[in-house]
């Protein structure tokens, strides 16, 4: 840990993962940052701080181990004085986030664990089936989010908050996991404005 560093935030390549550093990055939070592979050679230190055995994770001096992206995030926008997740919108807030976990990324994050993880490292063809089904969901809720997109930039307020990287989680993966993103030109327009952002766009670079 550098010597003006607030903590370390173990990280991987992965959705969750990705969203966590993209909100670190864009905070410029003061931690250093550190790639692990939490189901391979780090998986002991991993779980002694995750019982979870999963990255995200925030570990800073003083204070328990801190996982899931969700509060980290918090956590991170509170410590940077709360302007990306505004307390006096907390309920709007959560309401996307919560949205974002229970439909729209639940979804999209099928479409990401067949088409991309599923090939790549558990040796068989994606589940056309569950695709398919899956389809619809993602279809019902990205005309949700269409629909609210259409007279708004981002998604709580008018400024860019947390609930757009959440509620966007699956997207930078939109290509390889064949999400029919193409059919919601509202939502594209908004990711686009999320991809202006370095953070967001490219929360890896110049990481380890």
């Amino acid at each position: 840990m550098s010597a003006n560093s607030a903590g370390t935030l173990y990280y991987t390549h992965n959705l969750n993962p990705r969203v966590a550093v993209a909100v670190a990055r864009h905070l410029d939070a003061p931690v250093t940052f550190r790639r692990v592979d939490p189901m391979g050679t780090d998986r002991a230190e991993i779980i002694e701080l995750n019982p979870n055995s999963f990255a995200p994770v925030l570990v800073e001096d003083g204070r328990e181990p801190l996982w899931e992206t969700d509060a980290i995030a918090f956590r991170l926008s509170n410590n940077a004085g709360g302007s990306f997740w505004p307390v006096e919108r907390h309920e709007e807030m959560l309401r996307w986030i919560s949205w974002s976990a229970h439909h729209f990324t639940l979804a999209g994050s099928t479409f990401y664990f067949e088409n991309i993880i599923v090939p790549q490292f558990m040796g068989r063809d994606p589940d056309t089936r569950l695709l398919e089904s899956t389809g619809h969901d993602f279809r019902r809720f990205a005309g949700i989010l269409d629909e609210t997109l259409r007279d708004r930039e981002w998604l709580v307020g008018d400024r860019l908050t947390y609930a757009d990287f959440r509620v966007a989680s699956a997207l930078p993966f939109a290509e390889r996991a064949q999400l029919p993103l193409d059919e919601f030109l509202n939502v594209k327009a908004w990711h686009d404005r999320l991809w202006a952002i370095d953070a967001w766009r490219a929360p890896f670079a110049g990481l380890a």
